[in-house]
């Protein structure tokens, strides 16, 4: 059975900083590249961040850039969003997601095949 499990969200202040996990099992995981996605308030599911396993190369949108860092613990499965100087339009709930390596850097979901359930995050003073 295929799963993507999130976990890691919470409360947090303006500025603050919080680290997501996003364990897999199911799949063969350096066949893959994972993404994390957000969707706030109203507002449309957006790609944050991907990684690819088989290279670690790695990718951000622009208005992460500076302040998350994505990695992969590879031999656990498992890949890591930790989000510094967190802002209130960065409260949503997060996903993780993979899509397969020859899509690796796309953000469109629906080309990404596995979906955890999410993980709460808001940031709020």
């Amino acid at each position: 059975e295929v799963q993507l499990v999130e976990s890691g969200g919470g409360v947090v202040q303006p500025g603050g900083a919080l680290r997501l996990s996003c364990a897999a099992s199911g799949f063969t995981f350096d066949d893959y590249c994972i993404g994390w996605f957000r969707q706030g308030p109203g507002k449309e599911r957006e790609g944050v961040s991907s990684i690819s396993i088989s290279d670690g190369h790695k990718y951000y949108t622009a208005s992460v850039t500076g302040r998350f860092t994505i990695s992969s613990d590879n031999p656990k499965n498992t890949v890591y969003l930790e989000m510094n100087n967190l802002k209130p339009e960065d409260t949503a709930v997060y996903y993780c997601a993979a899509v397969p390596n020859d899509y690796c850097g796309s953000y469109s979901p629906t080309l990404y095949d596995y979906w955890g359930q999410g993980t709460r995050v808001t940031v709020s003073s």
